[in-house]
Order: structure tokens, then sequence, then C-alpha cells
């Protein structure tokens, strides 16, 4: 059982706009990312939810664009066989090989996978855009509340440092925000 804390920190994977096999990829994804976090990567993914810590949706973008990587080299081998394939069917003095019928079945064999590879290829991008929307988003806010609390700890030290007379001049420059007397 997560801990509501951790629940905070995931969205349900049913809420990203996609398609149910998707939806299978990404949990699927989620848990071969490998990042530090992949054991908390598989629990969320197992509960469909999406891990939103930076440096999981990190390790997942990677793991998804290598992903792409690998079968766009999948495909152009496989174009490159298609290719091989067609040139064969005819001998020297051009009359139809032998085994053409062999070579016909195996040019659509590899059509079909390039298909199949192709509708992955798309898959596992549209789920890489979500993620690194998420990630952005995610990175964003980290920002914000990075500069708003370093912008606070930065007058607390003035402030202590040299007391109050001293940490007047420097009001304007922290647009306009007062001491409280």
């Amino acid at each position: 059982s997560a801990m509501p804390s951790s629940d905070a920190n995931t969205v349900p994977d049913t809420q990203l706009g996609l398609t149910d096999e998707e939806i299978n990829l990404l949990r699927y994804h989620q848990t071969q990312a490998g990042s530090s976090s992949s054991r908390a990567a598989s629990r969320a993914s197992s509960q469909g939810r999406l891990l939103l810590d930076p440096s999981s949706l990190a390790a997942l973008s990677r793991h998804l664009d290598r992903l792409m990587q690998q079968i766009q080299q999948r495909i152009e081998y496989l174009s490159q066989q298609s290719a091989v394939v067609t040139m064969e069917q005819h001998d020297r003095a051009g009359n139809l090989i032998d085994n053409a019928d062999a070579e016909i079945a195996r040019f659509h064999d590899i059509m079909q996978q390039i298909d199949e590879l192709e509708l992955d290829f798309d898959r596992i991008r549209h789920i890489r855009d979500i993620v690194r929307a998420y990630r952005q988003r995610v990175e964003e806010l980290e920002r914000e509340l990075e500069h708003s609390s370093t912008s606070r700890r930065d007058r607390d030290a003035h402030h202590h440092r040299h007391g109050h007379g001293h940490s007047h001049r420097h009001e304007g420059s922290t647009s306009g925000r007062r001491h409280r007397h």
C-alpha cells in the first residue's frame, strides 16, 4: 500500500489522454526505465499511476527516447531488407526466380513488421511527449518553489547578519517587500 504522501507525486495514468495500448506501454516502460526510483515506478505503474518527480520523469523520458531510436533503426534495417527482396525477385536474365513466391511472402511479412513498428513508434512518441510535458511542468514548479524559498532565505540571512538599520537600505531591491515590524 502506498503512503498518501507519495500519491501527491503521482497522477492517474488514465488521465494522461492515452489510448489503452499506450497506457499499457507506459506501465511497462515505467518499470523498464530503470532510474534510481524504478522500484517506486513499478509500484506506481502497478497502481495505474505515473510518478511525477523530476528524476523519474527524466529517466522515463530518456528511456522512451532510446526506445524510439531503436524502433527507428529497426525500421531502417527492415526497409533495406525489403529493398533487397524486391531486387532479388528476378534473375540476371530478368526471369522471375524460382522461389519468387517465398520472396514475395517475405516482402509482405517485412512490410507488416514495419507497419507494426511505425504504430509502436507513434504510440511511444505520444507517451514521450506527454511525459515531457509533465516533466516541464514539474521542473517549472520546482524552479518557482526554489526561487521563492531562496529569496526568502536571503532576506532572512540579510536581516540576521546586519540587524534592522542596515537591511532597510536593500529594501528597494527586493521588489518593494517590506519587513514587518
